[in-house]
């Protein structure tokens, strides 16, 4: 029996496929070796579903039934180990760059909080470590590494934990996602309306969150691990499974690398619980019951800032608008994001269509196209949403901008659209005239686009 020794954890994968779906199941944290000899990243607190092994006609036989399948996307003989229990440090990537590179990178930098940051162009100027060297910019930035008497050291590995924990072959949900989205936090923490009133714990909280709001997504949705019977839905109960377990990843990351030891237990257990509402608040299910609060606010004049409360809940919908926000960026960059998180509900689609197992609404590519599904998006959760936080804003520079390039985008979407559907309302082949609760519905379970 021939085998291969893998680099971490000691673990050895075996040529033999029914032994590779053995290794599946049983370990937290695996590298499959595909037929290419290419070994695929794994990185986060659970396995994540390879697509070469499922779609890999050579393990038909092994895998075939629906109950075999369930099976195997279950994990429900699945071992977790921190990292710590299992003997590894985590270490810092090499910058592999030139002067060229790292002086472009700090250029940027001195633009962070302008609304046409390039992400995907910082991303590939640091090597692909943006979220890191983002938030230790930010970190500093805001006084937050003096303030709280940070170890700049643990700082790096903390973020490095979380950087490596996002899975690198989503083509959305990734680490440069969670750039993007802290960028925009970053941006919306500096709107005047808000910014006079925030403390110092509220920027951290409002950061940290941002960097780790999608830590540990496995590529798929809710729907798709409930129905695959998957340990997380059953350990959260199909509630915001998704968001429970980025937001416990966070805590074990935080724990891990001791970070915030050094502050009094009260303080740490309070950050840990802010940081669950703030991620908590990032399901797109949760949608209409945030922003039905924030009209009722807004209509009644009585949000009071100065009230702990009060300046959480806007941290929420800051949030909300920094995970969505791609619609409002500038449409070059608006059309990559919108491709990428289609190509990952596609990929979704097509495992349960060769699974026999139903797909999830705006997975179907033959059906659902990019066009139809951003319209939709825009229209039904994002357009709502930026209309009141422009409200809160008094109308700001900032939210004026965002709501241009949401107006701009969605006529692009709509001229992209096949002829037979432009004559429909909102250009949408499946909505004719005003939202209803069912397409608005539709829209959230296939996640944020």
């Amino acid at each position: 029996m021939s085998c291969l020794m893998v680099e971490r954890c000691g673990e050895i994968l075996f040529e033999n496929p029914d032994q590779n779906v053995k290794c599946v199941c049983m370990l937290g944290d695996v590298r499959l070796r595909g037929q290419t000899g290419v070994p695929a990243e794994r990185r986060g607190s659970y396995p994540f579903i390879d697509f070469r092994l499922l779609n890999n006609t050579t393990y038909s036989g092994e895998i075939g039934t629906k109950k075999k399948v369930k099976r195997l996307l279950s994990f429900q003989r699945y071992f977790h180990a921190s990292r710590l229990l299992r003997g590894i440090i985590p270490q810092a990537p090499l910058h592999l760059l030139d002067e060229d590179y790292l002086g472009q990178a700090r250029h940027m930098l001195s633009k962070v909080g302008m609304w046409d940051f390039d992400i995907f162009l910082f991303d590939r100027l640091t090597n692909g470590n943006s979220l890191v060297t983002l938030l230790c910019h930010l970190f500093n930035t805001h006084g937050l590494i003096h303030h709280f008497k940070l170890d700049m050291v643990t700082l790096h590995r903390f973020l490095v934990m979380v950087q490596e924990d996002y899975h690198s072959q989503n083509p959305y949900h990734n680490a440069v996602h969670a750039a993007d989205v802290t960028q925009a936090m970053h941006c919306y923490l500096k709107e005047p309306r808000l910014a006079s009133f925030l403390t110092p714990l509220d920027i951290m909280l409002g950061l940290l969150a941002a960097a780790a709001h999608d830590v540990d997504h496995p590529g798929v949705n809710q729907p798709f691990l409930i129905k695959t019977n998957h340990h997380l839905a059953n350990l959260y109960q199909n509630m915001s499974v998704l968001e429970n377990h980025h937001w416990r990843s966070t805590i074990g990351m935080l724990r891990e690398s001791r970070l915030l030891a050094h502050l009094p237990k009260e303080m740490t257990q309070d950050i840990e619980q802010q940081l669950g509402s703030l991620i908590l608040a990032t399901d797109i299910n949760r949608q209409n019951e945030f922003l039905t609060r924030l009209k009722a606010h807004l209509h009644n004049k009585d949000l009071r800032l100065e009230d702990v409360h009060d300046r959480h809940f806007m941290l929420q919908i800051a949030l909300k608008c920094a995970d969505i926000c791609n619609p409002c960026r500038i449409w070059e960059m608006s059309k990559q994001w919108s491709e990428r998180v289609c190509e990952e509900f596609y990929r979704q689609g097509d495992l349960e269509q060769k699974f026999e197992l139903e797909i999830s609404p705006l997975c179907n590519q033959q059906k659902d196209s990019i066009p139809s599904i951003q319209i939709g998006f825009m229209t039904y959760i994002v357009e709502p949403l930026f209309r009141e936080w422009a409200r809160f804003t008094g109308h700001s520079a900032l939210s004026e901008s965002m709501l241009s390039h949401l107006a701009h985008n969605k006529a692009q979407w709509k001229s992209l659209l096949p002829k037979q559907h432009r004559s429909s309302g909102d250009g949408s082949p499946d909505h004719k005239g005003p939202g209803t609760e069912a397409e608005e519905q539709t829209v959230a379970e296939g996640d944020a686009p």
